[in-house]
């Protein structure tokens, strides 16, 4: 609830997610119809509290205790729900309060998950006199909320204060005369809109010939509302008689009469008389704006001559003031534009820090200062970061040498093979027959051929001598394929690619690549490095490699090319830098992945912190740029 009480589009915000709107609307009815028909303090308390712990969320219980004699007992007036028993922490919470005369919350430990309730307790304070306090047991919740919570119990509060101030309850038109008005500034939702309504309201329901209201900017409070009126001149006399009259009632922090009264304190009323005589006006209310010991602005209120304000009067727009004020001044606060809200944010930072208390900010501030000194000063190694990977500098494709069938695996991905290994076999049952059937041909055709040269045939002679020599190269292709049929490994090395092991029986092609190796002792490191930083990367620099598998054993690295060809990957363009790694060889494996570091050279650890944020900056402006 906004500060308390609220109109029918607050009620219905607070209330939404819990009601439909016919139950929304039910509610605002009762809530209306429970503060303005309360006959005395004990039920107008109970119809408070109530109302305060229906708007919250998850509270448990609570308790109004107000002052029952000038001696200075407290007495609960209501407890909330009816008939539930005390707490012993919420009494003690409560008896802290009034002790202290300040809010108190129990439970609430910062950066903690908070198991047990939280207790809150707020004192009525009018005019510096304690005349009781208002607690509430909740469930847990997080910081932001609970400030929240303590921020509108305090506005509730405000309706307290009224009632301390009033002491009685027979006079209910003027109760609902403050609660219209609380209703129709909550009813807009701009401050310009919220703060006529409020003024205009006021004259009507008052009898005022003119209502108007500002709000201290600086030094000064300055006119934001007349009513009857959308627009008004900001240089007019009439702005200026009025704001002059609002200063003074400001620097007195007390509501000002013109004419004063004969029996009441003596107060300076030059502002307020000039105003009288240029703008004719019979009698002049002033009453501050405050929230707590800040004054927010000021209400001044004109009637015709022979008009006077009353006490009764006075007293219906001080609490009217009291209430009112912090509403539209949260709203002008939300109604500024973002740089104007940034600025005075700053102010008020700047204002803590040369002020007195708030030590915590400015030791805070101290540090900061100081290690933006430090790392502006300081210099650091400036170092390119990429993905980097590891791969062999040779890689070598071992192919079928002839189509077939794989009989035999002896390695696949991943293991270290030996120069003459076998990786695989290929079926040689065909060329072994095949072989078998060209021997016995060489064999049969050496006998012709003996007989041939002995019958000294020698046409019959050569034509078997050619069949010997076709017969002996056959054998010797055929040999060559068995020993094909065979694959080893060309040098000692790593399979990096290749399983035929799952693969037994399946046919293969010439040419078909079954196994890729990689030698043991020549690597190289691939690193992607980003567009942004290549400009920086030269041939020559060293670094260091950090693999996944080894991190805690990085590797010396030294560049030795950088690619003049951009890939681009995941919407980023990188280029790719070839390294020499020194040492530690036997630990390496082609494919580790991990993360190389270029070293570039010096430079202050502010820059090179934040030299990529500034390049985004420019790149930004300069494109926007006309």
């Amino acid at each position: 609830m906004g500060v308390g009480l609220a109109d029918h589009d607050g009620i219905r915000s607070i209330t939404e997610a819990r009601r439909s709107d016919g139950e929304a609307d039910a509610f605002v009815s009762e809530f209306w119809a429970r503060l303005s028909h309360s006959g005395d303090a004990a039920s107008f308390c109970a119809a408070w509290l109530d109302i305060q712990c229906r708007s919250f969320d998850r509270v448990v219980r609570g308790v109004v205790l107000l002052r029952s004699s000038e001696a200075g007992a407290f007495a609960p007036l209501a407890v909330w729900p009816a008939g539930i028993e005390g707490h012993p922490k919420l009494a003690a919470v409560v008896e802290q309060a009034l002790k202290d005369r300040r809010v108190v919350v129990h439970g609430a430990k910062r950066g903690a998950q908070r198991q047990e309730p939280v207790f809150i307790a707020h004192p009525i304070l009018v005019d510096d006199e304690l005349y009781g306090a208002a607690a509430l047991e909740v469930e847990p919740r997080n910081e932001l909320a609970l400030r929240e919570l303590v921020q509108r119990l305090g506005w509730g509060i405000g309706w307290l204060e009224a009632l301390a101030r009033r002491k009685t309850f027979t006079s209910k038109a003027r109760l609902v005369a403050v609660l219209e008005l609380i209703a129709t500034s909550l009813h807009y939702e701009r401050f310009q809109a919220a703060a006529t309504a409020v003024v205009t309201e006021l004259a009507t329901t008052l009898g005022c010939e003119r209502v108007s209201v500002g709000f201290k900017k600086g030094p000064h409070i300055y006119l934001r509302a007349l009513s009857h009126s959308a627009a008004f001149g900001k240089k007019t006399n009439l702005v200026r008689a009025l704001e002059a009259a609002m200063d003074e009632a400001a620097d007195q922090l007390a509501t000002v009469l013109y004419p004063a009264r004969k029996d009441g304190p003596f107060q300076v009323t030059r502002a307020h008389a000039e105003l009288a005589r240029q703008h004719g006006a019979g009698a002049i209310c002033t009453v501050p704006l405050t929230s707590g010991e800040t004054v927010l602005g000021a209400l001044v209120l004109e009637r015709p001559a022979g008009e006077e304000f009353d006490a009764r009067t006075v007293a219906l727009c001080e609490h009217a003031a009291l209430l009112v004020g912090p509403v539209l001044e949260v709203k002008r606060k939300e109604d500024r534009w973002l740089p104007q809200k940034a600025l005075d944010s700053l102010a008020t930072h700047a204002r803590h820090l040369v002020g007195p208390r708030h030590v915590a900010l400015k030791l805070w501030t101290a540090a900061v200062v100081a290690a933006v000194l430090f790392f502006a000063i300081v210099d650091g190694d400036y170092q390119v970061t990429a993905d980097a990977a590891l791969e062999g500098t040779v890689q070598r494709a071992v192919a079928a040498a002839l189509p077939g069938y794989i009989a035999e695996s002896g390695a696949r991905a991943g293991d270290v093979v030996k120069k003459g290994d076998l990786l695989a076999a290929l079926d040689d049952r065909d060329l072994r027959l095949e072989r078998l059937k060209w021997v016995s041909q060489r064999s049969q055709r050496t006998s012709e051929y003996r007989e041939a040269l002995a019958g000294h045939q020698r046409a019959r002679v050569r034509v078997l001598g050619a069949q010997l020599e076709q017969a002996e190269a056959q054998i010797a292709l055929i040999d060559e394929q068995l020993s094909r049929s065979r694959i080893v490994a060309p040098f000692d090395a790593i399979v990096v690619k290749g399983d035929l092991s799952q693969s037994l029986g399946a046919p293969v092609e010439r040419g078909n690549v079954l196994f890729e190796l990689a030698p043991l002792d020549a690597y190289r490191v691939i690193m992607k490095v980003d567009e942004r930083d290549v400009t920086a990367i030269k041939v020559g620099q060293g670094g260091q490699l950090a693999l996944s598998s080894m991190p805690h054993d990085p590797l010396p690295l030294v560049v030795e090319k950088i690619t003049p060809v951009s890939v681009a990957e995941e919407g980023r363009n990188y280029f790719r830098v070839e390294a020499a790694v020194q040492g530690g060889l036997e630990k390496l494996r082609p494919g580790m992945e991990g993360v190389g570091k270029i070293h570039v050279e010096e430079r202050k650890l502010i820059w090179i912190w934040t030299h990529k944020i500034g390049h985004w900056l420019r790149m930004w402006v300069w494109s926007w740029w006309p």
